[in-house]
């Protein structure tokens, strides 16, 4: 088990290092990575705790120590990948939004076009009588 936690600590720690490197090179926005940084710190410190995982696994009535922090590690990216859905879907949203935004004014554009070009023919029209 001491192997297990070690490498969970590994795991979170290259985890930790990958996120703050993105966030340094701008590849992931800092937003975004506060829930991966949550998630990575959580399994550090449940990889560290021992004591804690014990009593732990023996309230979920769960046989072994790493069991429970299988199940809090899924649960926390759960609900991480949940809040990336709610941000996703609320781009969409928005880029609807947009889009429609950008067909009313190319829609009032056109019509704009359309009676400065009625106008002018107008005029011309004009000068030649």
């Amino acid at each position: 088990m001491e192997r297990l936690m070690d490498l969970l600590t590994g795991v979170s720690l290259v985890l930790i290092a990958a996120i703050l490197v993105s966030v340094r090179r701008a590849h992931i926005r800092v937003e975004y990575s506060v829930s991966w940084l949550a998630a990575a710190v959580t399994l550090l410190i449940l990889s560290r705790c021992e004591g804690f995982l014990m009593s732990l696994a023996r309230w979920l009535g769960v046989g072994e120590p790493p069991v429970v922090i299988l199940l809090l590690g899924a649960g926390i990216f759960l609900i991480v990948f949940f809040r990336f859905s709610l941000i996703i879907s609320e781009l969409k949203d928005a880029n609807v939004a947009l889009t429609q935004r950008v067909a009313i004014l190319e829609y009032k554009l056109e019509t704009l076009c359309e009676q400065q070009t009625g106008q002018g023919q107008k005029q011309a029209g004009d000068v030649r009588y």
